[in-house]
């Protein structure tokens, strides 16, 4: 199998960035697109040439450090899947496949196709967290949460942060992330005690961070690799009219 990958290249924020196309031939169907990448990388160190840097980990699509733009669309042709879980035989042979960045401004480049996601770090910083007094586990049944609630809660928890909400919303919002990740800890018991404070404190701290606003297109909830569903912006909104009306 061989393709055409047009890829961003860019050594620093600062400089001036282009497409390049590279030709890889001696693929299998059965790659996954980051061994793909793995195989052009190595081409380039045999021709002296600087590699292309890109970011990942875990290789099982639960990290979410992979995402980039392939073919204009957020980890690649499959709706809920991550970049590394992509594999060749979703391309036809001789095909040019264009890799590039994610794009907003609250995510400079950092290089080629690796981004800085660390504004979502101090999103998390500012309110995704329980203070409580740390120790041993306790009781599971300690106290009792309603399946309804629980399931609620960890859907909305299985966020990875990849930011491909952010890359595929023509506003640059962060709303879902945000969302998912104060409605986690809101709808637990655990959490109620701060749950004002939290949903405050993340919600400006978005907002500092540049991100744009939700116009609800859902286009994040699509692109999305764990399905985190657009209800969550729903009620984060809600949230904030009812604490804004009633404080």
């Amino acid at each position: 199998m061989r393709v055409n990958f047009k890829i961003w290249r860019q050594e620093n924020r600062n400089a001036q960035g282009e497409f390049k196309t590279y030709e890889v031939d001696g693929l299998t169907d059965d790659m996954s697109f980051l061994e793909a990448l793995d195989q052009l990388n190595e081409e380039l160190v045999l021709k002296d040439e600087k590699v292309i840097a890109y970011e990942y980990d875990c290789r099982e699509g639960i990290c979410g450090q992979c995402g980039v733009f392939i073919n204009g669309r957020a980890h690649g042709p499959h709706p809920n899947m991550t970049t590394c879980q992509l594999h060749m035989r979703s391309f036809k042979d001789g095909e040019t496949i264009t890799v590039e960045p994610w794009r907003a401004k609250s995510f400079p480049i950092i290089k080629d196709l690796i981004v800085d996601r660390s504004a979502f770090d101090r999103i998390i910083e500012s309110g995704a967290y329980i203070s409580s007094r740390t120790g041993s586990a306790p009781e599971a049944n300690a106290i009792p949460i309603p399946k309804e609630i629980a399931d609620k809660a960890m859907d909305a928890a299985a966020c990875i942060g990849c930011g491909a909400c952010v890359a595929t919303c023509k506003n640059s919002s962060a709303v879902l992330f945000t969302s998912a990740k104060i409605n986690h800890l809101n709808n637990l018991p655990q959490g109620k005690a701060e749950a004002e404070k939290r949903l405050e404190q993340m919600i400006y701290q978005m907002d500092l961070e540049g991100f744009g606003n939700c116009s609800n297109t859902g286009a994040c909830e699509i692109e999305c690799p764990e399905g985190i569903s657009i209800s969550n912006i729903a009620e984060v909104n809600s949230s904030w009219l009812r604490m804004k009306l009633f404080k």
